[in-house]
């Protein structure tokens, strides 16, 4: 809802004359709080609904975490905009305010994302993790409830609520690479609506979609789900677009990580490219 409603925002800021309604669809993902995703099956967990709401005609423009929306989008929708980047990599918060080098020896960290659990894990072996689902207080109030160590979560969502000051640690990236697409929203409308396609375009940013574009194919092309550990990150500096990512093998063998440049104007290139050179090295 906080980025329905932030989108909503920029919109009419942009387009004076424009009435923004929400409409409030709940998903598969909202309605199962008690089953880890990745056992929940299936894509789409967070975006189906609200996709076929867009098909029906119930609303004309969707708003998602980019990481929550599958790289296969379906016929006859498109995402008009991906809204500029909040930072998008994950945080712990600590009950005690410890940073992650500092939980003792078996602490139990509450986070249901195989994600970070397989790098969270390789870097601290000694960590429990516990399973945790529902929205941001929800999961605020398990840790005190439930008496972990910490939890861990992407920071971007604690930014848009206003709650980035219960962060104790942003994770660097070289423990914890974040999911495809962390911290952008995408913006999805009817393929054929060109009118809602073009109000939506105005919150568009060209970095946002180099990103995704780069994240997302390196993801399509490992046919990656909530089942599968990996994560991406691309980043870009003038021309060039560096992109790293990390999958775990089916096998469940060691972490696979490494890296690929290109140039900014060939984002999909890249993310195959680099998923290839994952696959080489036993992903």
């Amino acid at each position: 809802m906080a980025q329905s409603r932030w989108v909503a925002g920029e919109l009419i800021a942009k387009h004076d004359s424009l009435d923004v309604d929400l409409v409030v669809v709940r998903t598969t993902g909202d309605r199962v709080q008690d089953v880890a995703l990745h056992e929940v099956g299936g894509k789409g967990l967070f975006t189906r609904e609200v996709e076929e709401a867009l098909l029906r005609h119930e609303a004309d423009l969707a708003v998602h975490s980019l990481k929550d929306l599958p790289s296969d989008v379906p016929e006859g929708l498109a995402v008009a905009a991906y809204t500029v980047s909040e930072d998008p990599r994950d945080v712990l918060i600590s009950r005690a305010g410890l940073r992650l080098d500092g939980l003792p020896e078996g602490a139990r960290v509450g986070t249901s994302s195989l994600r970070r659990i397989a790098q969270l894990g390789a870097y601290r072996p000694g960590l429990g993790f516990a399973p945790i689902r529902g929205n941001i207080d929800t999961r605020l109030r398990k840790l005190e409830a439930e008496g972990w160590d910490g939890i861990v979560l992407a920071g971007a969502g604690l930014t848009r609520l206003g709650l980035a000051g219960k962060i104790t640690e942003w994770l660097p990236t070289t423990v914890c690479l974040p999911a495809a697409g962390q911290g952008i929203l995408a913006v999805q409308v009817r393929e054929d609506d060109a009118e809602t396609r073009r109000i939506a375009g105005c919150v568009d940013c060209r970095e946002s979609r180099i990103r995704a574009e780069a994240e997302r194919s390196a993801m399509e092309r490992l046919g990656g789900g909530c089942r599968t550990p990996m994560g991406f990150l691309a980043k870009i500096d003038g021309d060039t677009c560096r992109l790293e990512g990390f999958v775990v093998p089916q096998d469940g063998g060691a972490i696979v990580r490494t890296a690929a440049e290109g140039n900014v104007e060939q984002p999909a290139e890249l993310g195959v490219r680099l998923a290839e050179a994952l696959l080489a090295l036993g992903a």
